[in-house]
């Protein structure tokens, strides 16, 4: 018999019903091994030797390890096909885990935990589970030692066939994703600043308090909540109310208040519609909270808006007074209706541009989140924004090659969207800087860097690497080096130091594994940075690098 055998059952405390069955059946014990010889893949290996693919190879002589020192890693197995999974069995080597999850998924991205402890002790954990999905991952999150996690063997038992559950139910605390809990793992090799987990989530607190206190507001009634923007054309901008609506549903478990800030959030976006499609949000309002200047919408506040919606039904559910995941594949459908051109599958700058005018073959770089085209993708089954993330990817590898190839920096616009997509010479919407790397485009290393460290991708990944191999030497490793605004050749365009220029960076430092020190540099810069309450700009891209470095970042 097993050292240990550890059977799950669900409580009538409110773990989600299903998830774990006490005991084994006959049925249970006649499961097929379905794992042996398959596909897998791992957060990290030892080294070699020990990769994932030891792990399934029906040896216990043979051994899967991760890197030493590090809590959140993982180990995934590809069974092929839908399983249902009805035992998962454990052989930890020395190096075992304290605490981890055993996790089920169909698409490799959305995860349903069928197990959990935080007292695991080492030997063989034998596991009656219930679950479905195509893919099986443990997930550790404390190692038992001073090494890594090491697994002689991970088997999975089951049959082909079963369908995996379509929504996620939040668990019994309210929360499908609190803050710290990092249940979707970062690609592997990503970087996090030094220093534990504990003491990083604790500063991205601290920062999002004063946050909080400096732009969150419930003004001119009506059960609304704002972000103010104070250094931008109007009290009141879409962009801001869209960073808002992602920050708060991430923070939530931090921010007991989250909750009923976001739905003031939620009421704001409803009931200030866009003027051209109304399920859209309009992108400016007045000191009374009217809609001004055309009430139209733009691209980067509507962007966000829909992925906090998606975030907030992956954190609460659908089935309060707002029902999120309707109203945020709404608002996907609008973006892809009224703000993608049709024609080149580029975003446009808002609802307001339209066949014939100068504007319609322009796009703003920093409104390209690859991560949020993955999200509307999976929110909505719509294989367009797969076309959609592909176009975008593939302007900015030819941007960062033909304009910038010893930089990778991006313009903040690009127009002949339609031709021969190019910087700007001058103005042509903001600034004679509109061609260069200025006030828009300050943000994309943040934005490339979000999807690059979330999945791993290869384009993402060259993207981010090579924008931050020139700012790292550009500036000799110092921060305080990194200046307002490049030509795309690297040239300087003024002096001074705004956190919307600084901070992103951290997110494509992560991406290099020979980051660490530069990246550590990039973090205490931040965290000497106070939050500056006449620039809602600059505080909430610092807040949000300050999550994504973290590894507090998600994609719903």
């Amino acid at each position: 018999m097993d050292r240990r055998s550890v059977w799950a059952a669900v409580s009538a405390a409110g773990l989600v019903a299903g998830l774990l069955v006490a005991g084994t059946t006959s049925a249970t014990a006649a499961d097929p091994l379905v794992s042996q010889g398959k596909a897998v893949t791992a957060s990290s290996v030892e080294g070699a030797g020990l990769e994932a693919a030891k792990a399934v190879d029906g040896s216990t002589t043979t051994r899967w390890a991760s890197l030493e020192g590090r809590d959140q890693e993982w180990i995934r197995v590809d069974l092929g096909t839908s399983h249902t999974v009805s035992r998962v069995r454990l052989s930890w080597e020395a190096a075992y885990g304290r605490a981890y999850r055993v996790q089920t998924s169909s698409d490799d991205s959305a995860w349903t935990d069928v197990f959990s402890t935080s007292t695991g002790d080492g030997g063989v954990d034998d596991l009656t589970v219930s679950g479905s999905g195509r893919y099986v991952r443990v997930l550790g999150t404390a190692r038992g030692t001073e090494w890594g996690y090491s697994l002689w063997e991970l088997e999975v038992y089951g049959v082909a066939g079963g369908t995996p559950p379509t929504t996620t139910t939040p668990p019994s605390n309210g929360l499908g994703y609190a803050f710290g809990s990092r249940k979707t793992p970062y690609a592997s090799g990503v970087l996090r600043p030094s220093g534990s987990t504990s003491t990083l989530d604790a500063q991205v607190v601290d920062y999002y308090q004063r946050w909080k206190s400096a732009f969150v507001r419930q003004n001119c009634g009506n059960g609304w909540s704002q972000i103010i923007s104070p250094d931008a054309d109007h009290p009141y901008v879409a962009e801001a109310q869209g960073y808002g609506m992602v920050v708060v549903a991430t923070m939530a478990g931090a921010d007991p208040d989250a909750r009923r800030i976001f739905d003031g959030l939620v009421k704001w976006k409803i009931d200030h519609p866009s003027s051209i499609n109304p399920d859209l949000l309009a992108a400016e309002q007045d000191v009374n909270c009217r809609s001004v200047n055309g009430g139209d919408g733009a691209t980067d506040g509507d962007m966000d808006v829909a992925y906090g919606l998606l975030l907030a039904d992956r954190q609460w559910g659908s089935t309060g007074t707002y029902n999120y995941k309707q109203l945020a594949v709404r608002h996907i459908n609008a973006i892809k209706a009224s703000e993608v051109n049709p024609q080149t599958n580029l975003l446009k700058l808002g609802d307001w541009s339209s066949a014939g005018d100068q504007y319609y073959y322009l796009s703003r770089s920093s409104d390209w989140m690859v991560d949020h085209f993955r999200a509307f993708r999976k929110a909505t089954g719509d294989g367009a924004w797969d076309t959609i993330r592909t176009a975008h990817q593939n302007l900015i590898t030819t941007l960062q090659q033909n304009h910038a190839p010893s930089t990778g920096l991006l313009p903040d616009f690009v127009e002949n969207t339609n031709s021969s997509p190019r910087p700007p010479a001058g103005q042509v919407l903001e600034s004679a800087n509109d061609g260069k790397y200025y006030w828009n485009a300050c943000r994309v290393p943040w934005r490339i860097g979000a999807d690059a460290v979330t999945s791993g991708d290869s384009s993402s990944l060259t993207a981010a690497r090579k924008l931050n191999t020139w700012v790292k030497a550009k500036t000799g490793g110092n921060p305080n080096n990194i200046a307002i605004g490049y030509q795309l050749n690297g040239t300087q365009i003024s002096g001074g130091s705004a956190a919307a220029f600084f901070a992103p960076f951290a997110v494509v430092a992560a991406t290099d594994p020979g980051s660490q020190a530069w990246l550590d540099a990039l973090w205490n810069k931040m965290l000497q940075t106070p939050v500056d309450g006449g620039s809602y700009f600059s505080a909430s891209i610092q807040l949000q690098v300050m999550i994504t470095v973290t590894g507090n970042h998600w994609v719903p």
